[in-house]
């Protein structure tokens, strides 16, 4: 590697979207500490950081091939692929029989995204500025997005109490509803999808002016990737953190009780955090460049395909694997937690300004909730 190579190479990762690659070592060490049989918290820790890199190269493929498929193609891509590390880890705690801690981790990625992502964003673009402009017809349709999802959240839940049913638990394992309730999250799943990919449509089509923020200048400096390139680093991402997520579902019981949290915080805090925990830094590095809308984009957008397509899909897949179907009902702490957060969020993103005072309040919220859900 030539000088200067090398020194676009080290200026890359210390860059704003080079930085998860510093962590790719933790790969190798989590295979070979759960190989050795090390102790499940370090075990836990180390595949936590190896799913950083991995999840950031699974997104940077994504988007090569995004820009190369042309808009259309491009939203499908990154439907299917823009969430998939947090589906993958969804995925085999769904296996296990984890479902509430699958349930945790889908609440937790929302509230990440929304309070904690969109606050950081808000606090860091915001200061020394008097405020940031963004899209507000953009955000207000993808809050309208959440709140339909949180009404699919809400109703199943008033269903399953008008019976004389009870809601589940916080940090129990996995709990068997009756037929109907079964049913009837597949059916709400069905709509959830239908919902999403008609605003897939609606922001890619015919209002693809409102959702298409210019990233101008600070477009990666590397050159575009060719397609084999693309399609090549997305397998090898996808195997990785195949690899990074059976590790971290295997850990999370024993490693909870070693650290002494249960495995409800560490789904909705630590797991939720650490799957996507790139695109997180992307949203906050492209506020502090005063583009606002991109990161707004970010935080809401992701939570949207959270709610409205990776919950869904891990609901009907939840059919197929795992001991028994996976019900659309949840404690009523996090169907709280979901609606306050969503409500909160639309709130601040309403007029199409932000101020760092917005991003204090938004990170107070996550913080209060953490300290809730500790002690739950």
């Amino acid at each position: 590697m030539s000088d200067a190579s090398a020194t676009n190479f080290r200026r890359f990762l210390f860059s704003g979207s080079g930085w998860p690659y510093l962590l790719v070592p933790f790969i190798a060490i989590a295979i070979a500490l759960d190989l050795a049989g090390a102790d499940p918290i370090i075990v836990f820790f180390s595949s936590a950081l190896g799913v950083v890199p991995t999840a950031a190269l699974m997104g940077r493929a994504t988007e090569e091939l995004s820009h190369r498929a042309g808009p259309g193609i491009g939203g499908l891509l990154n439907v299917t692929f823009g969430n998939a590390p947090e589906l993958i880890i969804a995925l085999f705690a769904l296996n296990e029989g984890l479902q509430e801690v699958v349930k945790a981790s889908i609440v937790g990625s929302v509230l990440g995204n929304l309070l904690l992502v969109l606050g950081a964003a808000m606090l860091v673009g915001g200061w020394g500025r008097e405020r940031q402009q963004f899209v507000a017809e953009a955000a207000s349709a993808q809050a309208t997005m959440l709140l339909l999802a949180t009404v699919a959240l809400i109703l199943p839940a008033m269903f399953l109490l008008a019976q004389g049913g009870d809601l589940p638990p916080v940090g129990q394992e996995a709990t068997r509803f009756p037929p109907e309730v079964e049913h009837m999250s597949f059916a709400v799943a069905i709509v959830l999808l239908v919902s999403y990919f008609a605003g897939l449509w609606f922001s890619l089509k015919t209002h693809k002016d409102v959702f298409n923020p210019d990233r101008g200048d600070e477009e990666s400096s590397e050159g575009a990737w060719s397609v084999k390139r693309s399609v090549g680093l997305l397998a090898i991402a996808g195997v990785a953190v195949g690899f990074m997520s059976e590790i971290l579902v295997g850990s999370i019981e024993e490693a909870s009780k070693g650290i002494g949290l249960s495995p409800f915080f560490v789904s909705l805090i630590i797991v939720a955090v650490v799957g996507n925990a790139a695109e997180h830094w992307v949203a906050v590095y492209f506020a502090h460049r005063d583009k606002m809308d991109i990161s707004i984009s970010i935080a809401i957008g992701s939570s949207a395909q959270i709610a409205l397509f990776v919950m869904p899909v891990l609901i009907l897949l939840s059919f197929l694997i795992g001991p028994f179907p996976l019900a659309l009902e949840f404690s009523s702490i996090e169907i709280g937690a979901v609606l306050l957060a969503v409500l909160i969020a639309a709130h601040v993103s309403q007029d199409g300004e932000s101020t760092w005072f917005e991003g204090v309040q938004l990170l107070a919220v996550y913080v209060v909730l953490g300290i809730v859900f500790y002690f739950v």
